[in-house]
């Protein structure tokens, strides 16, 4: 087999992949149009959850099964009053119903390949490997959650009357944190805290999860030996790959805490010199653990559209609008050091645009939409990063999701009519404004951080809650300074994109594993009250789009986001600049403006009350031409 037959049977399995996702969002169009009967394994899913079924229930166990969400779940269950610890258990089990429906679908694929005798025997074999330890990672995940997420880090809260900074001053001074290169202290941990007597132990995942991780690693050994069998034809990447698995069985078979990071930055090492169109996943992200940032436990393989046309162009837009906010600044060595460690790696970018064929453990509780890997600044320094993006998968899901009662109820038809009629017949420009804020936003995370910027800033635990924010204005800045007018066309429909996303973003206000995005929505607020864009009267939203306005934010973001980059630049606090915008009421952070204030709570209210309820009004025929 030649490369370029690879390629076709690449295409082959994104086909069918996409056919697979369109069978699986039926599930909507059978809610949208009331046919009941055709939704059993929804029945089923209710039944395996012991809940009574109604309408709000049916669509949030929809939206858990198709788009691997359980917020709607959980409001759905506290609205029924449901306490902690039901709801906890009732996650559980619908995260092992998702599990086992999905599991049989990856299976399909996998029979889908051998049945069309795809690809070669080697990357065949990839695709079993992935496999099979896929399935032991998701029931370690189980477990992880258990222990990490809903024990320790309730524990932690509990012990200090919820004060959150006395819970990192106590894990700093008991040295419960990792340390990562040169003996500091890491920006993430792959441990867990395992309470001995009163005192708690950091302890290695294959000491607190024995069996679990004992299992992952008897999978990685055989994935391994069998690849060793076969050779990759086409890419000669045969090694790469078995050296990466050999790099995760060390990592994982690691039981000295303070080796860990260098372990795991090996693993990453590896992972980047793989540069073929089937690329693995492996843990890499740290959202769900706010307090020590335990690597979550991401297994999956992304698969490259063989269509895709690499260009420069939003690198060059990012570079461009980076250059002219640092020239901004008075120059000294810090700033510039950081500036071309930046620099430095966006030009080792390695850009994949696909989607997700395979996908494990934490992931079964949702997938990312684009993501810039890896975390660890020292492997990025020397190997740089890869940008995943799913622009095809994001727009068949933002296609397929079902129209909602809130929506029109804060946004109004005539914004929606705009933004439905670009969703479903601007295929051509709606990839370019996902270029803007989605690429944008990952490229945007490597903007003003050097190997040290994240543990220097996250002494109180925010970092990443103004990070978020930084990203996906890094990708608006490269729009909002760009002195091209090639991308002029998009501009009232970015500015509609940032008003839903800032919007929408409050929903996620009581999910603690997507806490930074919810903050990230809070100051996006504040960009669109001050400038007018938004008002709320009398518990209604006033959007005014006009033009003077959306000069009045481009302004807002240019001086806000210069703010931005010189506190990264001199690495203050994170919640230094958060609090400029929100503090903590409580649980949860709440915008410090009066005004934005009553809109979030007035939104959050309206979401919990009618978050569930569809639209019958408008339809998608009203739009699909």
């Amino acid at each position: 087999m030649n490369e370029n037959q690879f390629l076709k049977d690449v295409e082959k399995i994104y086909q069918f992949l996409e056919e697979q996702k369109n069978n699986t969002n039926k599930l909507i169009t059978y809610l949208e149009n009331n046919e009941l009967d055709k939704l059993s394994i929804i029945d089923e899913f209710a039944q395996k959850l012991d809940l009574q079924l109604d309408n709000n229930l049916r669509f949030a166990l929809i939206t858990r099964l198709v788009n691997l969400r359980d917020d709607s779940l959980v409001q759905v269950l506290k609205k029924q009053g449901k306490d902690e610890k039901e709801i906890i258990d009732l996650q559980e089990k619908a995260y092992r119903f998702v599990k086992e429906i999905w599991e049989e679908k990856h299976l399909k694929l996998i029979d889908f390949i051998e049945k069309e005798n795809l690809l070669t025997p080697f990357y065949k074999e990839i695709f079993v490997g992935v496999y099979s330890v896929g399935k032991m990672m998701s029931k370690w995940q189980s477990s992880w959650t258990a222990l990490i997420i809903n024990k320790t880090n309730k524990q932690l809260l509990e012990k200090f009357d919820g004060d959150e900074t006395k819970v990192f001053e106590y894990l700093e001074n008991e040295k419960l944190f990792d340390l990562g290169h040169g003996g500091e202290i890491a920006d993430r941990c792959y441990s867990a805290l395992v309470k001995q007597n009163d005192q708690y132990k950091s302890k290695a995942y294959i000491d607190a999860f024995k069996k679990e991780v004992t299992e992952v690693v008897d999978a990685l050994e055989n994935f391994a030996d069998r690849l060793l069998e076969h050779e990759d034809e086409i890419y000669n990447q045969k090694w790469d790959y078995i050296l990466y698995i050999q790099a995760l069985i060390k990592a994982f078979s690691e039981q000295d805490v303070n080796a860990l990071v260098e372990k795991w930055a090996d693993v990453d090492r590896a992972w980047m010199k793989i540069k073929t169109p089937i690329q693995i996943g492996h843990p890499l992200e740290y959202y769900e653990d706010h307090f020590r940032k335990a690597v979550a436990l991401e297994w999956d393989i992304r698969l490259t559209n063989p269509t895709f046309a690499k260009n420069e162009n939003r690198v060059n837009k990012i570079k461009s609008a980076f250059e002219k906010i640092y020239s901004s600044f008075e120059s000294n060595k810090k700033y510039e050091n950081i500036y071309n460690f930046s620099l430095k790696s966006l030009d080792k970018v390695q850009l994949y645009i696909g989607r997700p064929a395979l996908f494990f453990g934490a992931e079964f509780n949702g997938l990312f939409s684009a993501q810039v890997v890896p975390n660890d600044e020292i492997v990025s320094k020397e190997e740089g990063k890869k940008i995943f993006a799913f622009s095809d998968e994001i727009l068949q899901i933002s296609r397929a999701k079902p129209f909602l009662k809130l929506t029109k109820d804060i946004f109004g038809q005539e914004l929606l009519k705009k933004d439905r009629e670009f969703l479903f017949n601007e295929t051509e420009k709606w990839h370019k404004v996902y270029d803007i804020s989605t690429i944008g936003h990952e490229y945007g995370h490597i903007l003003w951080c050097d190997d040290e910027t994240e543990a220097t800033m996250n002494k109180t635990g925010n970092f990443k809650n103004i990070e978020e924010f930084k990203a996906t204005t890094g990708g608006l800045i490269s729009f909002f300074c760009d002195e091209e007018d090639d991308e002029k066309e998009l501009e009232e429909q970015v500015f509609i994109d940032l008003v839903k996303r800032a919007i929408g973003l409050i929903g996620w206000m009581e999910v603690d594993e997507v806490q930074p995005y919810y903050c990230e929505g809070l100051i996006h607020l504040n960009a669109l009250f001050d400038s007018a864009i938004l008002d709320f009267d009398k518990e209604k939203l006033i959007i005014d789009l006009e033009d003077s306005k959306k000069e009045e934010l481009k302004k807002w973001y240019i001086e806000n986001y210069t703010n931005l980059a010189k506190h990264y630049l001199d690495k203050k606090d994170a919640t230094l600049f958060l609090n400029q915008f929100a503090v903590k009421e409580g649980k949860f952070f709440m915008p410090v403006n009066e005004k934005i204030n009553s809109f979030v709570k007035f939104y959050f209210e309206k979401y919990k009350d009618i978050g569930q309820e569809l639209d019958t009004e408008d339809k998608k025929s009203n739009y699909i031409k």
